[in-house]
């Protein structure tokens, strides 16, 4: 399957991702890029910035 339909799935799902976790999970090096291909086809995606136990911020994609 597509990054794009797994990570569709993974979201409808009641996932979140990051960056991280799409790399580890689906092999996905360019996450913002993915979200950004789901958000054109008019999927409702909503992003925070949360913080990692080592103290660094990333972005977190859930269902909007």
């Amino acid at each position: 399957q597509s990054q794009n339909r797994l990570i569709l799935r993974h979201l409808q799902m009641g996932g979140t991702i990051t960056g991280i976790e799409a790399l580890n999970l689906y092999g996905c090096f360019r996450l913002p890029s993915r979200i950004c291909d789901l958000r054109k086809m008019g999927i409702g995606i909503k992003s925070k910035f949360v913080v990692l136990p080592s103290g660094k911020r990333v972005k977190e994609y859930s269902m909007a």
